[in-house]
């Protein structure tokens, strides 16, 4: 175990759990060095079944250099209809080649269009409208461009093989080294939030969404619209730095560039209060701006807070030289979808159990078979924490972040119950060396790139 890069460790992921040097590189060189292919739970009809009963025509999409709203949006465009007719399972990045199920309402197959970026190949029909559950998860093919030691990767697979509880002495099932080309090595990392949750070159996300759960509304709008970062062009910083040290509204407003539309909307609704009462504004006009912006980046505000609360709590089961692949006393796991495609070991938080001294034997059997995970939370009104020494983390982290389950009795879009999640994901890893590639599964949910930041260990921006 090392410590982790800077920019990482700003939002809780303190760690690296292998402790050989990174290859070194950077991803997404090029779109087709970062391939994405969606592992779905979806059935269809026959294309020719009956659209009063299947009026969803379903099909699969390899897009190149589109992002997933913005393909929807040309789609329905080019169609003619409402973009509340089009629907997919997940959203995926511009910068990559990806392939994933969209359903498009009362369509017939004749009247896709052929849109530039775009292999469509038309599944059948069904009966309702593709929705976030029906993505399982999503397997990966990724280069890894300027390695500037590729050999290293071999050590990092064994560590991570190790880490994961399935450590074979670096050989596959085939037999073959782990780092020549051919099958797969199982191996496991920390489920960490990855550094896109908080924002990859601004990471204030979070910062918004502790504000909001401590009541302190002024203090997350001015996180959000204050906090210049380096990595930002010049004119922004100045724009946020002038916010900062003057709330005026309305002179900020004329800073800010258009391209910032989400703060240009806090901005919007301040300087309306400030040209029509007098003083500064206070809690239910802070809360009024970011109500300003749409519905789904309020929610992320919180889940980013929730997030970093995670990872916090993750780090410090490293520190405690805890195990992350069986519980110990006190843990609460959750239990394997039985759905799950055979490519992934996906959780079911929904299914819980606490494990108490008399199962923590047979549970750690569960554990070591895919059929368990041991758990952390994404607090929220509706948690409760873990027993043991798990349990003392939890509560620890919530303390030194001034925080505990009621704060999130938020009103509107920002309210949480909160949730459990694995804190190990482990997947099949493929590690092809010219050029230096690695193919693998993860769950829904889990980031690609905190994977790769195990073999890379480079500033997070390179990792895209």
């Amino acid at each position: 175990m090392r410590p982790a890069h800077p920019t990482e460790t700003a939002v809780g992921m303190e760690y690296y759990v292998s402790d050989a040097d990174g290859v070194g590189g950077r991803l997404r060189e090029a779109d087709d060095h970062f391939r994405v292919r969606e592992l779905e739970r979806f059935s269809t009809e026959p294309v020719d079944a009956s659209t009063d009963a299947y009026p969803h025509l379903v099909f699969r999409a390899t897009l190149t250099g589109w992002d997933t709203n913005d393909f929807a949006s040309q789609l329905s465009d080019a169609l003619g209809v409402s973009r509340e007719r089009i629907n997919w399972a997940g959203t995926k990045d511009k910068y990559a080649v990806t392939t994933q199920l969209f359903s498009v309402y009362e369509t017939d197959r004749n009247e896709l269009p052929d849109v530039n970026g775009a292999d469509i190949e038309v599944l059948g029909r069904a009966g309702r409208a593709l929705e976030f559950g029906d993505l399982a998860g999503n397997a990966f093919e990724l280069v890894v461009s300027d390695a500037e030691r590729p050999e290293n990767a071999a050590a990092i697979t064994d560590e991570l093989a190790e880490f994961g509880g399935r450590d074979n002495g670096g050989k596959n099932d085939s037999g073959k080294d782990a780092d020549g080309d051919g099958p797969a090595q199982s191996i496991g990392v920390p489920n960490f939030f990855g550094q896109q949750r908080f924002g990859s070159r601004r990471p204030v996300t979070h910062k918004v969404g502790l504000a909001i759960a401590r009541d302190d509304w002024e203090g997350a709008v001015m996180a959000y619209l204050g906090n210049p970062a380096e990595s930002e062009p010049e004119g922004t910083q100045e724009a946020r730095r002038f916010v900062d040290e003057t709330r005026d509204w309305q002179e900020s407003l004329e800073r800010f560039p258009n391209r910032l539309r989400y703060e240009r909307s806090m901005l919007h609704e301040l300087a309306e209060h400030q040209s029509q009462e007098s003083g500064d504004p206070g809690p239910e006009t802070y809360r009024a701006a970011l109500e300003r912006v749409p519905s789904n980046l309020q929610r992320l505000f919180v889940h980013a807070g929730q997030s970093y609360a995670f990872n916090l709590m993750l780090s410090e089961r490293l520190e405690r030289g805890l195990p992350f692949d069986r519980p110990v006393e006190g843990d609460v796991v959750c239990f394997a979808d039985r759905d799950a495609p055979d490519e992934l070991e996906l959780p079911d938080v929904d299914r819980e159990q606490r494990v108490d001294e008399r199962r923590v034997r047979s549970v750690t059997r569960h554990c070591e078979r895919g059929r368990a995970f041991v758990t952390a939370p994404l607090v929220g009104t509706e948690t409760e924490l873990a027993d043991g020494e798990q349990g003392e983390i939890e509560r620890d982290v919530l303390d030194d972040l001034g925080l505990e389950p009621g704060d999130f009795d938020l009103p509107g879009e920002f309210h949480s119950t909160g949730t459990r999640r694995a804190i190990l994901v482990r997947t099949d890893l493929a590690v092809e060396r010219d050029p230096l590639a690695l193919s693998f599964a993860l769950p829904k949910g889990c980031y690609a790139t905190v994977l790769c930041r195990e073999y890379l260990k480079v500033d997070p921006i390179e990792l895209g």
